[in-house]
């Protein structure tokens, strides 16, 4: 029988850390017990903003990886300066009245010089390999994962010279990204970026987004067909753990300028004065990479006594925090265009067992998800008094040794029914490798 083959084109791949590698690492597991062949393709050289070596443990010893050299304008960028390019690389983008000349000279090099992305260069020389190789291993469908979305690029290409279907899959949107208005975008660029999106969208057989209000936006630019495949969770082998003694209010993962929620900071200030013994048992825990603007807001606040930032941490030591913190907090910027992110840590959240408060933009994504699996409460930016009212009532349950989340629902977002979801959309047979 014939072999069914997926080339996965990802630049995130392990020893890469953070939520971009997730998705393609778990689809890569899960996709032989579905009779798929995964064949993933990766830089050799990349350079990577955060690594995580032990996640090198979890890739499948049943996928197939090729390795070809990439030529990173980030490597020459850091000779001038190393932290703001990895914070770039990282999509920490300083809050713009608080940027310097040099943060201003990266954002528009960043923007204007390399369309869409940094990862431009590995285009050309990826079609010229893979080619080969497609046509040499009988490979007839594709995906490409962006952000960056330099690789969609190579699947437009590849598409264009070959008889293939072609999945683009968009962890993140284009065009509308949070961060995209923060590049110094000349008119030309911008212009450039949209051609790009469009001719990406409507040449691709299908596209493939993580949440409903991305569907929707692209909606209005292609006719081609767009599935929806959330991100999710796994299963972890993580020990069960103690709860923290301290009412530790947890975020995990990167906490951005635009993310600085003032009106939480402003509610737990509050509770400090008006609710007795809560200044003794209240923990601020960050755990992930913090811009420098959250951290100066926290200090103008009078939390710093509170705060325990424990910066980026492996993943398991990430999912270890998340079942032993009191709550979870789950914050995106206030922005319409922040309305289609549901951030991948959400889901891990979702089984963890703890609370989760959000705090969005109305309209969010990830609000119905949250309210349709009772695993938190979503709030908006203008509901400080509720916000107040819940993280008091959750406080009382801490007080009590009440304090848990009870989710429904929660199967249809694992990874491995995600998977199934995914080969359904290729359409290959769910026969055993």
């Amino acid at each position: 029988m014939k072999q069914n083959k997926l080339l996965i084109i990802t630049y995130y791949w392990p020893p890469a850390g953070g939520p971009g590698v997730q998705r393609w690492l778990k689809f890569v597991k899960y996709l032989p017990d579905f009779g798929v062949q995964p064949i993933v393709y990766i830089p050799e050289n990349p350079t990577y903003p955060i690594i995580d070596e032990n996640l090198v443990k979890e890739v499948s010893d049943k996928a197939i990886i090729l390795k070809h050299t990439i030529f990173e304008p980030y490597q020459l960028a850091s000779f001038l300066s190393k932290n703001k390019t990895k914070k770039i690389s990282s999509g920490i983008i300083p809050n713009q009245k608080k940027q310097s000349f040099l943060d201003k000279v990266f954002l528009w090099v960043r923007g204007n010089l390399f369309i869409p992305d940094a990862r431009v260069y590995w285009v050309k020389p990826s079609v010229h390999f893979l080619e080969k190789y497609i046509l040499e291993n009988g490979i007839d469908t594709i995906v490409t994962s962006g952000p960056p979305h330099s690789l969609h690029l190579i699947g437009l290409e590849l598409k264009q010279k070959l008889t293939i279907k072609w999945f683009a899959d968009f962890r993140d949107p284009w065009t509308t990204i949070g961060y995209h208005k923060s590049l110094r975008l000349s008119n030309y660029a911008a212009k450039k970026h949209k051609a790009l999106e469009y001719q990406v969208l409507n040449t691709a057989d299908t596209i493939i987004v993580t949440s409903k209000t991305t569907k929707t936006e692209f909606q209005a630019i292609t006719t081609k067909p767009i599935a929806v495949i959330t991100n999710g969770y796994d299963t972890e082998k993580v020990g069960k753990e103690a709860l923290d003694t301290k009412f530790s209010l947890a975020h995990i993962g990167s906490f951005l300028s635009e993310r600085n929620p003032q009106l939480l900071w402003e509610i737990l200030v509050e509770l400090i004065h008006e609710v007795p013994d809560f200044k003794s048992h209240l923990e601020i825990k960050l755990i992930g990479a913090v811009s420098q603007e959250v951290l100066e807001t926290i200090s103008q606040f009078g939390l710093n006594s509170y705060l325990n930032n424990l910066g980026y941490v492996s993943h398991s030591e990430a999912i270890a925090h998340q079942r032993k913190s009191q709550v979870l907090l789950l914050i995106e910027i206030n922005s319409e265009d922040t309305k289609s992110i549901i951030p991948g840590k959400l889901f891990e959240y979702m089984v963890s067992g703890r609370p989760i408060v959000a705090i969005g933009p109305i309209g969010s994504d990830f609000a119905e998800i949250i309210t349709n699996t009772n695993t938190g409460v979503f709030f908006d930016y203008s509901e400080k008094m509720k916000l107040k009212s819940v993280l008091l009532d959750f406080y009382n349950q801490f007080l009590d040794g009440k304090l848990q989340s009870n989710g429904i629902g929660l199967q249809q977002y694992s990874r491995k029914s995600l998977t199934e979801k995914l080969v359904e959309l290729i359409a290959y047979p769910k026969s055993k490798i």
